[in-house]
């Protein structure tokens, strides 16, 4: 028998909808973002408060900040970015684990000798300091077990100094689980109550390389992102991934069964703002992705960035948008079906600043629809409002 598929009018924003889920989280719908680094972390805490239900599949590839001190060490994917998103969805209230979070969340100062670092790392380890002596057992004995664990294939000269205390916990784990995330992110989730699911799209120990249109290539998401040093001067051609930072070396990776099937189950995938080439496309790379959006009878959206993104150098808006297909569809096509990958844009051209303006033409020929709405109030501007986000996002569900 064929599928009967039902279509809705929507109504946005829903006031109803979004009441439902106020009411009952637990219920909430599963919308799905491909993302990496912080730009999603301030919608993350709001929409917590809608769903328990979201699906955040991050990237493992950066290269720069105190994520290289760990990988350097350990040889292992970069967890910075998984961290920062399992504490945004925590429950950070007194009904919570308060004294977890409180942990996880802390760095060691950049100001005290590493002596002195070590020594207070060691008293946590030991339960006896202040930090983890104010969580109750089971979990203290938990999370000092996994400091342990880092601490004991801890190199010699590893420098402590800003290090996150939530990072030295997941690294511990992920070399206490034969150096894989899923069981450590598990168990990171349930000590801090985390209201969603997080997830590496792989858990390889791989870079990011570009290939830029003036021939020249650089290798390094930190390279990349115009943050720790000069932006690019010339459009980025071609994402890969890379085995190393040292040499250009092509990778293959493939997502987990569970990925996909968090991908396929999804009421709503979101293709949101961030970084476009190391936060979006990154999470694209990995076999299976594509094929797995296609699999999808879900609404698909994407959110363009505001402002000057130094990855998207060269690129106007039309351009980001086939440029998103463009990766998607190297797998997708592998099926060989008709497939749906993108449905809606989401914009706000009154208030917002992106650079170009969209080819309407164009979008009517890839099928996708341009929802022009409110999505910046006078307070976020030039920024998306989160709490008119995540209403539109609800919506859509």
């Amino acid at each position: 028998m064929k599928p009967i598929k039902i279509t809705r009018t929507v109504q946005l924003p829903d006031p109803l909808r979004i009441l439902r889920y106020r009411k009952a989280p637990e219920l909430g719908p599963a919308i799905l973002f491909f993302s990496g680094g912080t730009a999603l972390n301030g919608i993350s805490r709001l929409l917590k408060n809608y769903t328990y239900n979201s699906v955040h599949i991050v990237t493992p590839f950066d290269s720069g900040g105190s994520s290289r001190k760990l990988r350097q060490a350990f040889a292992m994917p970069a967890i910075g970015d998984l961290r920062s998103r399992l504490m945004a969805l925590a429950d950070d209230t007194v009904i919570g684990n308060p004294e977890v979070y409180q942990l996880f969340t802390y760095r060691f100062p950049r100001n005290e000798s590493n002596e002195e670092l070590l020594q207070q790392l060691e008293t946590m380890i030991r339960g006896t300091d202040p930090l983890t002596a104010a969580i109750p057992n089971p979990m203290r004995r938990l999370i000092c077990t996994q400091i342990g664990y880092f601490w004991d294939a801890m190199p010699e000269d590893f420098d402590l100094r800003g290090a996150s205390i939530g990072n030295l916990i997941l690294c511990g784990g992920y070399l206490n689980n034969h150096k894989h995330l899923d069981p450590i992110i598990f168990l990171f989730s349930k000590l801090v109550e985390v209201h969603g699911t997080v997830r590496a799209v792989v858990n390889d120990n791989l870079h990011l390389a570009a290939e830029l249109e003036d021939g020249s290539r650089v290798i390094g998401q930190h390279l990349l992102t115009g943050k720790e040093t000069e932006p690019l001067s010339s459009p980025i051609r071609e994402l890969h991934l890379c085995k190393n930072l040292e040499t250009f070396t092509p990778a293959r990776s493939k997502i987990l069964t569970k990925n996909r099937g968090l991908i396929q189950e999804a009421d709503l995938i979101c293709f949101p703002p961030g970084s476009f080439y190391t936060s979006l496309i990154a999470n694209l790379l990995p076999e299976g992705i594509g094929s797995a959006v296609a699999a999808s009878d879900c609404p698909k959206v994407y959110i363009p960035n505001l402002g000057t993104d130094p990855e998207q150098i060269g690129m106007d808006m039309d351009r980001r948008v086939t440029t998103l297909l463009n990766y998607l569809r190297r797998d997708a096509e592998k099926t060989g079906d008709e497939v749906k990958l993108l449905d809606f844009v989401l914009i706000d051209s009154k208030r917002g600043n992106y650079g170009s303006r969209l080819s309407e033409d164009l979008m009517q020929h890839l099928g996708v629809q341009i929802i022009d709405m409110t999505l910046i109030s006078e307070q976020s501007k030039p920024h998306y409002d989160a709490d008119l986000l995540v209403a539109a996002l609800l919506s859509l569900t």
